[in-house]
Formats: structure tokens, sequence, C-alpha cells
């Protein structure tokens, strides 16, 4: 298991490396437009200790950019950036990570999309 503060030392340089990248617009062919899930991966970093402990409060940060992939992408594009090399190798499980857009009580969430293995959860589950 990593220390979070090698999680966030890997997430932040993968953060400078991509800041210095140029940025295109989602609309292409992929799951996220023409961003890869590895890039848009980036995006949830806030989320990182709440992706780690089925317990924590997603922050206020992490539900916006949750919010904000789930109203300008897909679920589609939130199941690839949970599915990606970067999500597997930051140390998040994906049956928690699965359960943050529950946790932050989005309305619009697709309860019950099949994701690989996990399925989002309902209010109830």
């Amino acid at each position: 298991m990593r220390s979070p503060f090698l999680q966030l030392s890997l997430l932040l340089a993968a953060a400078a490396v991509l800041a210095t990248a140029p940025w295109q617009l989602a609309h292409g062919a992929g799951e996220c437009g023409s961003t890869p899930p590895d890039q848009m991966a980036l995006k949830l970093a806030p989320c990182a200790s709440a992706a780690e402990d089925p317990g924590a409060a997603p922050s206020g940060g992490c539900c916006a950019a949750v919010r904000d992939i789930g109203k300008h992408q897909s679920a589609a594009c939130l199941c690839a950036v949970l599915l990606s090399n970067t999500v597997r190798h930051s140390g998040v499980q994906p049956e928690v990570a699965i359960t943050i857009p529950k946790r932050c009580n989005l309305a619009n969430r697709p309860v019950g999309y099949k994701c690989g293995d996990y399925t989002l959860p309902s209010l109830q589950d």
C-alpha cells in the first residue's frame, strides 16, 4: 500500500506534466471525447481519500469534479476513468470509488450503471 504522501506526489507530478500538454475539447470518438480517460482521471485528484475510504465524506472539490465529468461527459466516461491505468496504479479501490457519486448525493447519477465488475449503487445500497 502506498503512503498518502507518495500518492499525492504521483498525482501532482502527473498533473504538472499534463498541465504543460495542449488541452483538447472533449468532442471525439472515445468515452471522454478526445480527452483520454487517464488524463480525465487527473481531474478527480480531489477524490483520492474518498476513493480509498468508504466512510470518508467526499470534499466539495471532489463532488464538483465528478458532477462536471458526469454533466459534460457521460457515465461511460466516468467508468473509463474508474477503470483507467492512472486510477488502477494510484491505489484507488474501484469498489469504493464507484460509491462517490452516491456519497456526493448527485441526483442525476446513472443508478445501476454497470462499469466492468462494478455497479453504481442506489440510495438504498
